[in-house]
């Protein structure tokens, strides 16, 4: 039986051409960004994602209002999931010790586990945001120790996600931001 492709790739030299279109895209848009810092953060906002609020951090009152309007279904299925990443985190953690060893007269060998002070954690969104990823990365940061935790995840049609937003904030983020795309 033959083999029948229903689809090709793009020729390898066009592949190269659009991921150096792609590259000079990024590119200009970073140093955009490092210009003009929050201004060119908030075009891009309002340009890709509809969505330009006063500040990108939410307040406590913002969090707490979007956690509200979840149902009560799905703050427990997120609660649940938090547990289960949470408890493989911690037994994970368990399991790295320090260890030293000399392998030969004078040669001492080992690692050593040290802790950061923060982390910055960032949550997909667009079509299907990525709940689990907030579970996976704010969670698992808790679970480590770390001090500060700072999470950002882009808007859901114009808006915060509930769900990923309680998945930040119960997870242990310290600090929540809406913004990118």
């Amino acid at each position: 039986m033959a083999i029948e492709h229903l689809k090709r790739g793009k020729p390898e030299a066009d592949r190269a051409e659009d991921d150096a279109k792609t590259r000079a895209v990024v590119e200009a848009t970073l140093k955009d960004i490092e210009t003009r810092g929050d201004a060119a953060v908030r075009e891009l906002s309002e340009k890709f994602d509809n969505y330009s609020p006063e500040s990108f951090r939410l307040s406590q009152e913002q969090i707490d209002e979007l956690i509200a309007s979840l149902s009560e279904r799905e703050l427990v299925d997120i609660k649940f999931a938090q547990k289960q990443v949470m408890n493989f985190a911690q037994a994970q953690r368990d399991s790295m010790l320090d260890i030293e060893v000399e392998t030969l007269p004078g040669v001492i060998l080992g690692h050593k586990n040290i802790p950061v002070q923060s982390v910055g954690c960032y949550v997909p969104g667009g079509k299907f945001p990525m709940v689990a990823s907030a579970h996976m990365s704010v969670a698992t940061a808790k679970v480590a120790g770390v001090p500060r935790i700072i999470a950002c995840t882009p808007p859901f049609q114009g808006k915060p996600n509930a769900a990923v937003i309680a998945a930040m904030h119960l997870g242990g983020a310290h600090e929540i931001y809406v913004m990118g795309g």
